[in-house]
């Protein structure tokens, strides 16, 4: 999973306008064979010098992976310098307006699916508290609760009651039509990033609406922790929602 943020995914894709660049990702993933920077210079009639550019930029962006390899074959002293060469990479980039995360959610059902199998546990309990897992180590990683629901698309706004409202769902279509598995999944995601992050002054809840995501992040009264979440926020607690039409 891409942990970058939307607008660094956004201009990692943004760097295939420049036709020359885009005309080099082309050519190097289309290739079977890992492509060297005379190839791509001579298959495209540039300069080598501005074909390495253009390559090491998308190597950059992570949009191409590189290796090291000795064309000739041989070895040892004399045999040379490894060549510089470029590949389609492991890992995606995707970009979504609105911003969604579905690559969190696949990753997260396919593993609980799977473990769920191994372990005879049912699937909902699993998910749970693999959202809340993958959750507090998104939280611990980003710092603030803040920018853990900025990072991820949630688009927090203040409340009346300096809590936040989310008025993204990065999980918008998902949660349309499996509305109770997939609030069930991002209520325990979220309180997993508030405990990552060390912040206690902030329960989520469920509180679907139109246009926002189907969890609210209500402030603790006097900034304290309330009773019930003294012991870290609870992983299977009840998901119940009051139906599909007021989830964002």
């Amino acid at each position: 999973m891409d942990e970058r943020t939307w607008v660094q995914r956004l201009a990692a894709v943004a760097t295939l306008d420049d036709p020359v660049r885009r005309a080099l990702y082309e050519y190097v993933t289309s290739s079977s064979e890992p492509v060297g920077r005379d190839e791509a210079a001579e298959a495209l009639d540039l300069k080598r010098s501005t074909a390495a550019f253009h390559l090491d930029r998308l190597v950059t962006e992570r949009l191409l992976a590189v290796e090291y390899r000795r064309l000739s074959g041989r070895s040892g002293p004399g045999a040379g310098r490894p060549a510089k060469l470029y590949r389609r990479p492991d890992s995606e980039v995707a970009v979504s307006v609105p911003e969604r995360r579905y690559d969190l959610a696949g990753e997260l059902l396919a593993a609980a699916t799977e473990q769920s199998a191994s372990s005879g546990q049912p699937v909902h309990d699993v998910l749970g508290e693999m959202a809340y897992n993958a959750g507090r180590e998104i939280g611990a990683t980003a710092g603030s609760l803040a920018a853990a629901l900025d990072n991820y698309g949630f688009q927090p706004r203040p409340d009346d009651c300096d809590g936040w409202r989310l008025g993204n769902c990065p999980f918008h279509q998902l949660a349309r039509q499996h509305t109770q598995l997939i609030c069930g999944l991002n209520l325990q995601l979220l309180r997993g990033v508030a405990e990552g992050t060390g912040d206690d002054r902030y329960t989520m809840v469920l509180d679907p609406g139109p246009d926002r995501c189907c969890v609210h992040a209500a402030r603790n009264p006097d900034n304290e922790t309330s009773e019930a979440d003294t012991t870290s926020y609870p992983r299977q607690p009840s998901t119940q929602t009051t139906g599909k039409g007021g989830i964002a």
